[in-house]
């Protein structure tokens, strides 16, 4: 119990009961910490925790808060680092059993460029990432896209690998310029409709329903050559593009993503030039570019809903991405302030306007300031027009969101507890996802998220026993699972990055996210199942993480498989943390 600590006094309390030394009884209340110790004892280690045990030490489940009003929202930040992050450690890290609702959605995703190959085949047009991969320098070992996975010869293969998955939802992409070679409805190349027609046929003859990109960072050449998001003139050919896919594959989709990551798109391919199509200006450019790509998302938008929707039954919204920022001492001031700049120049970019209406207030004030300090005459941010405001507000039907990682904000740096991954600017802290899904829920009106992408890499040599990726979807899930049944955050899909190893953009083949390895140095492309495979395919079957101490559970049996056997070495892997999650 607490007692006298010698010159600390009582200040300092190392008891597993508390005793209140303002009280002449000197009352006893024991702390939670001795329900757990008295739970080792009596399990003499860690075994399956005692009925009585659980009940003590559940987290409380709480129903979900009403729908708010996004625009009469205050920032909701503070509360969340408030209520998350001064939790104590056992309650931050504590595991949680639970399942997701039975509509969950659960799948996997990739993109054209990253894995159809046939740059130049059957009548596709060029992209700035054809021509960006093949500038000597720009990808890391000048590898390219030409190949990739060859995903564009390989349709039956891969639907394959998403049946061993047990998914419900392959979210891919259409390649802009492989359906309109120069961008425009003036040239159709029927052969790339027709490809996207069969995989979009043998998904659903699988019984997987496709969430369909519109847009993922592949914008045809010819319409860069007329000055791509930087120019006005985009907004209208995104508009044309959009109403032809609606055209033509609405009736088989009931998922569309107009545009992923216009962060990225605009910051690192019209910033810093790290990206297609390599512009680089990191003054105001990207600004001018992610004006635009706004401005794109919600005329798509505004096409399906007004001339598609009745019919065809989507849903359709944006994807965006963002880290989560903590603060890196929660009880300092300028560490907090410093998170929430983070999150309103990251997240709140470009989900104000969408789902508040236009650019969030620091935002505006901080980028003007500093644009009058540098001689210019007005800000570097765009300014909407009224009439814009009202048009881009409200489009959105979910909140596509992709998370990776998380940053402290001082400065930015990411804590050194943090397990690393195979790419410099992921660092593993699956509570940030948890925060981040709370923080959307309280800013943005409590919306449907559909998590887009969620997923780590490795790098170096080649080993298939990828144990961190199975650490990664275990507790990134579980933090998911806490914000939606205790947070009250309305998650309604869950979709892992990636299917297979891909080209990863500027850093080529050398960081790999996928869940089956690809040999990019064999002609043929072979694909093979990681460990993470079966773990990854067991949470999908059990739609979450049903307590063990409940008895035993049809969906962790590892040998249930509609597409074949699972590799022996696998099996091995996947009862051994079968086991260790009913130990824990």
């Amino acid at each position: 119990m607490d007692g006298f600590e010698g010159p600390q006094g009582y200040s300092e309390r190392f008891g597993l009961t508390h005793v209140n030394f303002e009280d002449a009884n000197r009352q006893r209340t024991p702390k939670q910490s001795a329900y757990f110790f008295s739970g080792v004892i009596e399990n003499n280690g860690f075994g399956t925790p005692a009925r009585h045990l659980k009940e003590v030490a559940e987290i409380t489940v709480t129903p979900r808060t009403s729908k708010l009003v996004a625009s009469q929202v205050p920032s909701e930040a503070k509360v969340v680092w408030d209520t998350l992050s001064r939790q104590s450690r056992f309650q931050r890290h504590k595991y949680h059993y639970g399942t997701f609702p039975q509509d969950f959605l659960w799948g996997v995703s990739s993109s054209a460029y990253q894995i159809e190959g046939a740059w130049r085949a059957d009548g596709k047009g060029m992209s700035i990432w054809d021509k960006f991969s093949h500038t000597p320098g720009k990808v890391l070992h000048n590898d390219n896209g030409d190949i990739a996975c060859d995903s564009y010869n390989k349709l039956e293969i891969d639907i394959g690998l998403l049946k061993q998955l047990k998914v419900t939802h392959y979210r891919m992409s259409i390649s802009w310029p492989r359906v309109l070679p120069d961008g425009t409805t003036n040239n159709i190349n029927e052969a790339g409709v027709d490809y996207y027609h069969r995989v979009i046929d043998a998904l659903l003859a699988a019984n997987i329903q496709p969430q369909v990109t519109l847009y993922h960072w592949d914008l045809p050449q010819a319409l860069e050559d007329q000055g791509g998001w930087l120019s006005d003139m985009v907004v209208d050919r995104f508009r044309e593009y959009a109403d032809f896919l609606f055209s033509r594959f609405g009736h088989k989709v009931k998922f569309w993503i107009t545009i992923n990551e216009p962060y990225i798109i605009a910051l690192l391919g019209y910033g810093y030039g790290s990206f297609a199509p390599g512009n680089h200006d990191p003054g105001s450019l990207h600004y001018v570019a992610g004006h635009n790509v706004i401005k794109a998302h919600a005329e798509a938008w505004h096409v399906y809903n007004d001339k598609y929707r009745a019919e065809q039954k989507g849903r359709i919204s944006i994807t965006l991405n963002s880290d989560w920022a903590e603060p890196r001492n929660p009880y300092k001031q300028e560490d907090i302030d410093a998170a929430k700049r983070y999150m309103d120049f990251f997240l709140g970019w470009f989900a104000n306007p969408i789902f508040v209406g236009d650019y969030n207030e620091p935002m505006k004030r901080i980028i003007r300031e500093r644009s009058l300090a540098n001689g210019l005459d007005k800000s570097r941010l765009p300014e909407f027009t009224p009439a814009e405001i009202e048009r881009i507000r409200g489009t959105h039907d979910f909140f596509g969101l992709n998370h990776y990682t998380s940053v402290l904000a001082f400065m930015v740096i990411s804590d050194r507890t943090w397990l690393e991954s195979g790419s410099n600017w992921l660092k593993i802290a699956p509570l940030g996802f948890r925060k981040l899904l709370k923080y959307i829920k309280d800013e943005y009106g409590d919306p449907p998220i559909l998590v887009t992408e969620n997923g780590v890499s490795e790098n170096g040599p080649v080993d298939l026993n990828d144990e961190h990726r199975s650490y990664f979807y275990e507790n990134y899930i579980n933090e998911m699972l806490k914000a939606n049944m205790t947070d009250g955050a309305n998650v309604i899909g869950y979709t892992a990055w990636s299917l297979m190893d891909n080209l990863e953009w500027a850093s080529g083949y050398g960081e790999r996210f996928g869940l089956f390895y690809v040999n990019h140095t064999n002609a043929d492309r072979p694909r093979t199942p990681k460990t993470s495979v079966p773990f990854y395919t067991t949470i999908v079957r059990c739609n979450g993480f049903p307590n063990p101490a409940d008895g035993p559970h049809d969906c962790t049996n590892p040998l249930f498989s509609t597409s074949g056997p699972i590799s022996d070495a696998l099996l091995i892997v996947s009862k051994k943390r079968s086991k260790k999650r009913r130990d824990d």
